[in-house]
C-alpha cells in the first residue's frame, strides 16, 4: 500500500527506540487514564458537551507549552482551512461517540471495538485516497471485523446502543485519520491538533449554557484530569513517531486493553467476558498484519490511539 510522505514538521527518525517506545507507554497511559476519568466523570452525571470541553480547553496549556518549545510560533497559520474545519467537524462528532461509548460499555470492550478504527481507515484508504489494498490487508480487514463481531456479541449482553455507538466511533475515527491523511501533506501536525483543540474548545464551550452545570470538587477534579491526560498524551504520543518507526510503537498501543481491564476491575468492579478477548485477539492480530515492513515506510499509518 503506497503511504504519503510525512508531514514537514516530522523530522527523520533520530533511531532511539527505547525513548520513542517510553513515551509511546507514557501516551498509552495517559489516554487509558483519561478513559477511566471519563467514565467516572460521567458516573458523577457530567454532559459529554462538558467531558469534551474539559478535555479540549485543559488541553490546550500542554499543546501551547509544547509549541513554544519547538518554536513553531506559525503553528495557528494555514492555507487550508475548510480542511481543517471539516476535519474538526467530523472529529467533534467522533469523539462525542468515543466519549459516549465509554459511558455505555465496560471499558474493556469499548477499548476493544475502538482497536477498529485503523481497520475502517484502511478499507476507507482506497476509494477516498486512491491507495492499493492487496489481498492481505483485505484479508486482515475481513478478521479484524470478526474480531468485533465477536466482542460485540450480537443478542448477547453488552447493550446494543452502546455497540453501535462505539462501532459509529470507530468509523468516525477512520474517517479523521483518512482525513489527516490527506491534510498532513500540507500541514504540520501541531497545525492541525491546534486548530482541532480550537474548534472543539469553542464549539462545546458555547454548549455549556445548556448543559454544563455546577460539580463537587472531586467531580471537578476529575474533568482537569481528563484534559490534562488528554493534552499530555497526545504531546507524548505524537513525539514517539520522531524516535522509533510505527512498527517498533504500534503493538504498545495495545496495552489499552490491559489498563481498560485493570481501571474496570478497580474502579468499575468489572470483568471482560472471554469473547472480549478473543475478539481482541483476532482485531489485534488483524491490524498488526497490515503494518509495513519495508523501510521507507516506516512512518506508517496512523494508529488506533490517535485522538480524534
Amino acid at each position: 500500500m503506497r503511504l504519503p510522505r510525512p508531514a514537514a514538521d516530522l523530522p527523520p527518525l533520530r533511531h532511539d527506540r527505547m525513548r520513542g517506545i517510553v513515551m509511546r507507554l507514557a501516551a498509552i497511559s495517559c489516554f487509558s487514564i483519561m478513559a477511566a476519568l471519563i467514565k467516572l466523570a460521567f458516573e458523577a452525571e457530567a454532559s459529554t458537551p462538558e467531558v469534551m470541553f474539559y478535555r479540549s480547553a485543559l488541553g490546550l496549556p500542554p499543546l501551547l507549552v509544547w509549541i513554544a518549545w519547538q518554536r513553531n510560533w506559525g503553528a495557528w497559520r494555514t492555507s487550508r482551512p475548510g480542511a481543517h474545519a471539516a476535519r474538526g467537524l467530523i472529529g467533534i462528532v467522533s469523539m462525542s461517540l468515543a466519549f459516549s461509548a465509554i459511558a455505555l460499555l465496560p471499558l474493556a470492550e469499548a477499548t476493544t471495538i475502538s482497536f477498529a478504527a485503523p481497520l475502517f481507515a484502511l478499507a476507507l484508504s482506497a476509494p477516498l485516497l486512491g491507495e492499493r489494498v492487496g489481498g492481505r490487508q483485505w484479508l486482515a480487514v475481513a478478521i479484524g471485523f470478526t474480531g468485533v463481531i465477536i466482542v460485540a456479541q450480537p443478542g448477547g449482553e453488552l447493550p446494543l446502543l452502546g455497540t453501535i455507538v462505539a462501532l459509529g466511533a470507530a468509523f468516525g475515527v477512520s474517517l479523521v485519520n483518512v482525513t489527516l491523511r490527506s491534510i498532513s501533506r500540507t500541514e504540520s501536525t501541531q497545525t492541525t491538533v491546534l486548530w482541532f483543540t480550537l474548534l472543539v474548545t469553542a464549539v462545546t464551550g458555547a454548549m455549556l449554557p445548556w448543559f454544563g452545570q455546577a460539580h463537587d470538587l472531586l467531580t471537578t477534579l476529575v474533568l482537569i484530569g481528563i484534559g490534562l491526560s488528554g493534552g499530555i498524551g497526545q504531546i507524548a504520543l505524537t513525539s514517539s513517531l520522531r524516535f522509533a518507526p510505527i512498527a517498533t510503537l504500534a503493538p504498545i498501543d495495545y496495552l489499552q486493553l490491559v489498563y481498560a481491564v485493570a481501571f474496570g476491575w478497580l474502579l468499575f468492579d468489572m470483568h471482560p467476558a472471554l469473547t472480549t478477548w478473543l475478539g481482541a485477539g483476532l482485531i489485534i492480530v488483524s491490524v498488526l498484519s497490515t503494518l509495513p515492513k519495508r523501510k521507507k515506510e516506516e512512518v506508517g499509518p496512523i494508529s488506533s490511539t490517535e485522538e480524534v
